[in-house]
């Protein structure tokens, strides 16, 4: 008996939940539902927000309303954006401090500002034809290596047929053959044009740096290429190398947090891939003087963005910016070593 009345019990909740969750009018006239409680959670409303989920009281089903919505919400992130980029450019310092400090619903977060401005940089440097099809010199380059790469496997097939012949192991003249035929397929690849059939994610971890370097020594021009055309894939590695150095800034420092580095990084890498974009643009309009004047910007926005956001003097925000100037050089050419190590260009 109790189990009958349990159940009929919950129908009947149910039932009274269902009705709540219905709209009361329907769609009205304008588009939107009218209703008491959530559409998404069913809690009863207080408001045009729903204190449980944070959904918006009325809910569209027409096109009007749709467009209606994203007119809204590109004017949002428009206003966002124009809160954030004249901070970020003129005072970077105090968009870190006051983003750090809590105040996130007036600009863009680091992280969404960072893509898009590395999506816009490689959008106006493939616009300006700034990378380019692959050099001669790189043609002739994996040519040569190409030649090199056959020799020594025609050489290493030959002696592991002699090595089957005397019944000696042949696993380790397999491996370094298999090595050789990536190295080969890899380099077809590149010089059809076709890196996404390079294959180049097959290096393994041992010696990869090394084994990258010494590639891009013997063939700058086609490393050079290759970063160009696949940098931006991996651009968000510089954040995670670039805040250890940025922490050393402030060794132990009980006041700074690993975070307020990783945004200081972030919005200042954000300025820097906007600098690019600008120098691109100049340049692809013939104002190349103008073009070479702002990458006399960067050290000027370094201080700034130190003094601002760690509250800083002068003499400890200048020397510090001298210090990040050689950090930065350092994080760029590990960041490029990685790239040509690893070799994962898709």
């Amino acid at each position: 008996m109790m189990g009958e009345l349990e159940a009929i019990g919950d129908l009947v909740s149910g039932a009274a939940l269902a009705r709540s969750v219905e709209p009361d009018t329907g769609v009205g006239s304008d588009g939107h539902t009218h209703e008491k409680s959530c559409l998404n959670c069913a809690t009863p409303l207080v408001g045009d927000y729903c204190h449980a989920c944070g959904q918006h009281r009325h809910v569209h089903r027409t096109l009007t309303a749709f467009f209606h919505d994203l007119l809204h919400g590109v004017l949002h992130f428009e206003g966002k954006v124009w809160g954030t980029l004249p901070l970020l450019a003129w005072k970077p310092g105090e968009l870190t401090r006051r983003y750090v400090e809590g105040q996130r619903a007036r600009f863009v977060s680091p992280i969404a500002l960072f893509l898009f401005s590395v999506f816009l940089m490689f959008a106006v440097v493939n616009m300006t034809g700034s990378i380019g099809d692959l050099p001669e010199g790189a043609k002739l380059g994996i040519q040569e290596e190409l030649r090199d790469i056959r020799g020594k496997l025609a050489k290493l097939e030959g002696e592991r047929d002699a090595a089957a012949k005397a019944g000696r192991p042949i696993a380790g003249f397999n491996q370094r053959i298999g090595k050789l035929k990536d190295e080969v397929r890899t380099m077809e690849a590149v010089q059809s044009g076709n890196l996404n059939g390079a294959g180049l994610g097959s290096t393994r971890i041992p010696g990869w740096v090394g084994e990258g370097v010494g590639k891009a020594a013997r063939n700058p021009e086609l490393a050079i290429y290759q970063l160009k055309t696949n940098a931006y894939k991996f651009s968000w590695l510089i954040i995670p190398l670039s805040v250890p150095f940025v922490w050393l800034l402030f060794p132990f420092s009980r006041r700074f947090r690993v975070y307020d580095h990783i945004v200081f990084v972030t919005y200042s890498l954000c300025f820097m891939s906007m600098l690019v974009v600008a120098g691109l643009l100049f340049g692809a309009i013939g104002m190349t003087s103008i073009a070479g004047l702002l990458w006399l910007l960067p050290p000027f926005h370094m201080y700034r963005q130190l003094k601002g956001a760690y509250a800083l003097g002068r003499t400890g925000a200048l020397w510090r910016t001298v210090l990040l100037l050689l950090f930065a050089t350092i994080v760029m050419a590990l960041f490029s070593a990685v790239l040509v190590g690893v070799g994962t260009y898709d």
